[in-house]
């Protein structure tokens, strides 16, 4: 038992150190994203296009990278994604230079392999958990997000200097810094990471069973009510938060806010998405998954009134930002420590793949109907469809453990 608390102290430093290397990557990606898919298309419409393509990749990494966890363990799994990512970087950066917009794209997506990495990370975190640190062990990966997050726009002009090393164009060079970064981590968890979490709990309970199909996964889900209500409450989470996110900056923009004030903005929202993480993670250990959930999607609620109620204030759109942060963050550390506590430990990787892979979907299909719906509707709209969703989403989780409890009380 001594043993597993010291690889489990040991396996999160070196989770958070990698979520920080590969965090310039992704930081670099967000930040730059909708700026290269303009200026490399020579039209402003596909601007969007390359974050979208970031997040396709992660959904489409996700259970690949889900099911060689299951059968081989965190540690191949996630360097290969991490592997992936850097490859993907120095594509963007040789795109860039070139100034071909496709091979930008094909790029990215592998870039996205990254945000499945970062993703998955969180719950190798947990592998070795027990049932009453799970969530703060969680919320400290998910919290050295925010570190790579911040890290990785500040790295543009630093990347523009690199790039001159190589006579490459100025934004070319924080993605070769982003390869590097990846590369970087996957070095960190290949070597340190050994012997593998997953394969080590796996063995002391499944007698060295590792391998499971995604068909499994993905029935441990369906037939377990707490997973099905810590899945729902991941994916709309994360497609309000997504939906909301994307449009609420343009709004302001159009209301006549300031670049400078629009960059702040989208600061403090990822500030509420992930600095109250670590907080989230220790009330999910000690007030309960479910409520931690509600409190979340009651603040999601709370985020969209106050972006309706105060649609023309840009303080009113800050604070409803900031908001939509925290209320994600709510949701996601304890929905996702609560997936971990209702699926076997032979299952659990590729039904976290799984859950991950829906959770990237939910964000890309969010992010282009919500442009759909402002320009249909209007920004309000937007916002209060959104709303709903989180009050379905909470009914949904109550009713469920509601009807659970009623059959296991009729056994």
């Amino acid at each position: 038992m001594s043993e597993n608390v010291a690889l489990q102290r040991r396996t999160i430093v070196l989770l958070c150190t990698a979520q920080i290397l590969a965090g310039l990557s992704m930081g670099g990606a967000l930040a730059l994203g909708a700026i290269l898919g303009e200026e490399l298309s020579g039209t402003a419409s596909l601007a969007g296009i390359p974050t979208t393509v970031v997040t396709l990749g992660a959904a489409a990494a996700g259970l690949p990278l889900a099911s060689l966890a299951a059968g081989r363990g965190r540690r191949p799994a996630l360097t290969t994604g991490l592997v992936i990512a850097g490859a993907g970087s120095l594509v963007v950066a040789a795109a860039v230079d070139r100034g071909w917009f496709a091979l930008m794209l094909v790029g990215m997506a592998g870039v996205g392999s990254g945000t499945a990495v970062s993703l998955q990370a969180r719950f190798a975190a947990t592998d070795l958990s027990s049932a009453g640190t799970r969530g703060r062990d969680l919320s400290l990966v998910v919290w050295t997000t925010m570190v790579g997050a911040v890290i990785g726009p500040a790295v543009v002009p630093i990347g523009a200097t690199v790039a001159g090393w190589f006579a490459m164009a100025d934004l070319s060079g924080p993605f070769l810094v982003g390869a590097v970064g990846c590369l970087g981590a996957a070095a960190v968890l290949f070597v340190g990471l050994r012997p593998d979490p997953l394969v080590v709990v796996t063995c002391e309970t499944d007698g060295g069973r590792v391998k499971v199909s995604l068909a499994e996964g993905l029935s441990a889900i369906t037939h377990s009510p707490p997973a099905r209500a810590a899945m729902a409450a991941v994916v709309s989470a994360h497609a309000v938060m997504v939906g909301v996110m994307a449009l609420t900056p343009v709004h302001m923009h159009h209301g006549g806010a300031s670049v400078t004030l629009v960059g702040l903005s989208i600061s403090a929202h990822i500030a509420g998405m992930y600095a109250l993480a670590p907080v989230m993670g220790l009330l999910a250990d000690r007030t309960g998954r479910i409520p931690v959930i509600l409190g979340g999607q009651a603040t999601l609620v709370v985020s969209c009134v106050v972006g309706f109620v105060f649609a023309e204030s840009q303080t009113g759109l800050v604070v409803a930002l900031v908001l939509l942060g925290v209320g994600w963050s709510a949701s996601t550390v304890a929905a996702s420590t609560l997936l971990t506590d209702s699926v076997d430990t032979a299952r659990r990787a590729p039904a976290q793949g799984v859950s991950d892979t829906a959770m990237s979907l939910a964000g890309a299909a969010a992010g282009a109907l919500s442009g759909l719906v402002v320009g249909a509707f209007g920004y309000g709209v937007l916002v209060l469809g959104a709303a709903v969703i989180a009050v379905l989403t909470a009914a949904y989780v109550v009713l469920d453990g509601v009807r659970d409890r009623r059959r296991t009380a009729m056994a």
